[in-house]
């Protein structure tokens, strides 16, 4: 077994910081017991039953990271993500997503126009460029990215259901959005990095 000094083991560790910067790494986690029940179908995926319309409550982790901490010891202050969770829950709660190329898009844009439920209507839908895991990763890594980007600005962030999100909670200049892991359940999910 090799021994080390504490000089040879400070050495290396000094040696790592300069070669690789530490990080604080802070996550914030909506589960999939939030509610978040979207319908969506793989249109292409004609090999298996995940082309027919089929629905999960969906769950969405973000992990932030920053070389340093604000002056309470935090990377990100949750507090500032009312605009994502709005944005979440107007993307996914109780919708139909469907992508921009479904080949039946509109029917269900018809389906759409019928209104929303208090109007006897059949669904809230959303177009997005793609679905599954792997894409609601993205949109949502974008979304987040963009909220950030506005409230670092001193901006508003208006959520596309009509709300407007004052930049309230301070954001560091050197917190960034790591990753979005977006779950179907236990099971599946998918991470975007950016």
């Amino acid at each position: 077994m090799i021994q080390y000094t504490e000089e040879q083991l400070q050495a290396a560790l000094l040696a790592q910081q300069k070669t690789h910067k530490a990080k604080y790494l802070s996550t914030k986690t909506y589960g999939n017991d939030r509610g978040l029940s979207c319908c969506f179908r793989q249109w292409r995926s004609t090999h298996s039953h995940c082309s027919l319309l089929h629905g999960y409550s969906i769950g969405i982790k973000l992990v932030f990271e920053s070389e340093t901490l604000d002056d309470r010891n935090w990377v990100m202050d949750f507090g500032g993500l009312k605009a994502f969770k709005d944005w979440s829950e107007w993307q996914f709660d109780h919708t139909l997503v469907v992508a921009a190329d479904d080949p039946h898009r509109d029917m269900f844009e018809r389906m759409a126009k019928l209104g929303l439920q208090d109007q006897g209507g059949v669904c809230d839908l959303r177009i997005v460029e793609g679905v599954g895991c792997e894409k609601f990763a993205e949109l949502a890594y974008k979304e987040m990215a963009t909220i950030l980007h506005t409230f670092k600005t001193g901006n508003n962030y208006y959520c596309p259901n009509g709300q407007t999100f004052e930049a309230r909670y301070p954001v560091g200049s050197g917190v960034r959005l790591r990753s979005a892991e977006v779950f179907e359940h236990a099971g599946n999910s998918a991470v975007y990095e950016g």
